[in-house]
């Protein structure tokens, strides 16, 4: 298999990883909690986690793909993402308000959603600062 192929083979998995997680927020956020397993602890603090990680494997799925798409790892891009993020966020709370009589529209969770894409956005700041210096030894 050709460096080419194999490049085509980690853009469309990356492209499927994203859209894959996309879809599984919107369904975990929508579903009557009770439908879900037990876990043996409270949820209503270990939900504003879970909107954090939600949001922060969100923003670095889709990060990775724009990078493998465009072949650069670029802050507006990122930054684009981020801010989808935090539209992806206030959408799902919106439909929860209008849609389900189970789950209910919280700011906490959007500050969730938001504080873990900016999380994943100082991770891309980070990588891209290594690679800069990498590239001057």
């Amino acid at each position: 298999m050709k460096a080419t192929d194999n490049l085509l083979v980690l853009k469309n998995t990356s492209l499927v990883l994203a859209i894959g997680w996309t879809i599984i927020i919107a369904i975990l956020s929508l579903i009557k909690v009770n439908d879900l397993p037990s876990l043996g602890f409270s949820l209503s603090n270990f939900d504003k986690y879970v909107h954090f990680t939600f949001h922060f494997i969100f923003t670095m799925l889709w990060g990775f793909y724009f990078w493998m798409k465009i072949n650069k790892l670029g802050l507006k891009s990122i930054r684009n993402i981020v801010i989808i993020s935090f539209c992806y966020g206030i959408l799902i709370e919106i439909l929860q308000e209008l849609f389900t009589t189970t789950r209910h529209a919280d700011l906490k969770d959007v500050v969730a959603n938001c504080t873990g894409a900016f999380l994943a956005f100082g991770v891309f700041v980070f990588i891209k600062k290594t690679n800069k210096s990498r590239k001057k030894v």
